[in-house]
């Protein structure tokens, strides 16, 4: 999830960033520095490759500042990064209820909902996402892999073992049949009688 690393440069020149990982703290395990900089330490490390460092920084920017969508953005990027898909999936989508037009934030909540198994809503907020920004390669793909994932569930291709029926037949005879002649990502006719 590296489609906005170029946002916030998360430091200017000749800041000092701990190496490791580990955000510099006062005495009170506070990080030093106001909110901002929380924020552009937290963004670096999180270009660094130090997800859950720069989850530890943003989770307390966003205490500070909670309706700030740049810093729950990040802090979703973050979590995500950090293969925390609940609480990613959770700042992704407060990012786009606050503004439903920000199609990072629909293609976030739609990956992190992915990761969760709930492709249904996945499938939902990649297609806004995609039809916000249809160039996006990342966009499409992401929602091409989860309509292959529902129509594979629906038994739209036939059994995913073998040996095993599947759960539905396409209309026109066996499991499969006319899969490959859909437009739109759709299942076709799908026979609930079988």
């Amino acid at each position: 999830m590296d489609d906005r690393q170029g946002r916030a440069d998360g430091g200017g020149p000749g800041e000092s960033v701990p190496t490791g990982g580990v955000p510099a703290q006062g005495r009170s395990g506070e990080p030093t520095g106001d909110v901002y900089d929380w924020f552009r330490r937290g963004a670096k490390l999180l270009a660094q490759g130090h997800p859950a460092a720069a989850e530890q920084l943003l989770a307390r920017a966003a205490e500070a500042e909670p309706h700030s969508r740049s810093i729950r953005e990040a802090l979703a990027r973050a979590q995500f990064d950090a293969g925390s898909y609940a609480a990613a999936l959770e700042n992704f989508r407060a990012v786009a209820l606050a503004d439903p037009a920000d199609d990072y934030a629909q293609f976030g909540w739609g990956v992190a909902a992915a990761r969760l198994g709930d492709f249904e809503t996945s499938a939902e907020h990649l297609a806004l996402a995609v039809a916000m920004r249809p160039e996006t390669d990342h966009y499409r793909e992401a929602l091409r892999q989860t309509r292959a994932t529902l129509a594979a569930r629906a038994g739209v291709f036939g059994p995913l073992l073998p040996g095993v029926p599947a759960s539905r037949k396409v209309r026109g005879g066996e499991p499969g049949a006319g899969a490959g002649k859909q437009t739109g990502g759709e299942p076709e006719g799908v026979n609930d009688d079988a």
